[in-house]
């Protein structure tokens, strides 16, 4: 993330209302999958799980403005976009008695409980948690860094930032590079440090059916592959951004992105195009090394697979049938 401030006044601060309703719809979800597990609840788990689907597609749309204006994300936008039908369609689906996507829901509850602590804590002032991993993940980048040979200062972003949008830019971590047409500035914030990626397929993990055993090499398999693949993906960001390697097609992404600023053109290529896309491919990678040792997790894929293209999967009984 640079060290811009989001230009939210158009559209005001989506966030405001996203972050307290997250931590209702992690409630709601994680709800639905303790009713679930009783059959003679089972009706109740049905309509908290409808009516929190619902609420969850209207939390995307809250949020479509702030990716696609502030963040200006592509990956992020057109997620957020798609988010909302996809989460009416499930509500729709499991009030009419698709009972899979009960775990589902219990995946998406896990995974705001995994990722909700370390972006909002509305009884702490401010997050140690967060800075801890802020800090921890900009050090380690910083490391990484000197050893290709780019050694830009790591300093906190109220040193050199005129405009300080959020408290992750007060913390250490923020890498400046002297020179260009003025000082170039990138800072480490939260969605820099991988625990959204790492939430996601956390959560997917916890909520299957399977022996804790498997569970628990699945998450080694799955978390350090993750966090070392983030660094990289720091690493990169910082390095083709603040030594301006990227200055591609100005025009056009300067356009495509609605700024004027011609140094942003290396961030833009290298974060919002190149990165992003390459985060979702190495999840669904890392997500192909989770299923050799956790197989139970297809039901979720096939779930998703079908929301997206209307055909039935059995994608762990074709695997078994490879196999043999």
């Amino acid at each position: 993330m640079v060290g811009v401030a989001p230009l939210t006044s158009a559209v005001g601060d989506p966030l405001a209302v996203a972050r307290p309703l997250s931590w209702l719809l992690v409630i709601s979800f994680l709800a639905t999958g303790v009713l679930a597990a009783h059959t003679d609840a089972r009706e109740r788990a049905r309509q908290l799980g409808a009516l929190t689907w619902g609420v969850f597609g209207l939390f995307w749309l809250v949020l479509v403005p702030h990716f696609v204006l502030v963040q200006k994300s592509i990956v992020e936008g057109i997620g957020s976009i798609a988010a909302v039908p996809l989460s009416l369609y499930v509500g729709y689906l499991l009030w009419n008695g698709r009972d899979s996507l009960f775990t589902l829901s219990k995946a998406i509850g896990y995974m705001g409980l995994l990722y909700l602590p370390f972006t909002y804590l509305p009884l702490l002032e401010s997050n140690p948690l967060r800075r801890w991993m802020i800090e921890v993940v900009a050090s380690q980048t910083g490391t990484l860094l000197s050893l290709i040979g780019v050694e830009p200062e790591l300093v906190r972003g109220t040193s050199v930032l005129s405009e300080v949008p959020s408290s992750d830019y007060g913390y250490l971590s923020t890498f400046y590079f002297p020179g260009n047409e003025r000082p170039i500035t990138y800072t480490i914030i939260v969605a820099c440090t991988g625990v959204g990626s790492i939430s996601i397929l956390a959560g997917a993990i916890l909520a299957v059916e399977a022996p804790l055993g498997r569970k628990a090499r699945a998450l080694a398999v799955s978390v350090p592959v993750i966090y070392g693949l983030n660094l990289v993906r720091n690493v990169f960001i910082a390095t083709m951004f603040g030594q301006q390697r990227m200055q591609w097609f100005v025009g056009t992404i300067t356009g495509l992105f609605g700024t004027t600023d011609e140094q942003m053109v290396s961030y833009y290529i290298a974060d919002r195009l190149l990165a992003q896309f390459g985060s979702v491919v190495a999840l669904v990678g890392i997500t192909w090394l989770v299923v050799k040792v956790l197989p139970e997790i297809l039901s979720l894929v096939d779930d998703v697979a079908y929301l997206v293209t209307g055909t039935e999967y059995d994608l762990r009984e074709e695997l078994t049938a490879e196999r043999d």
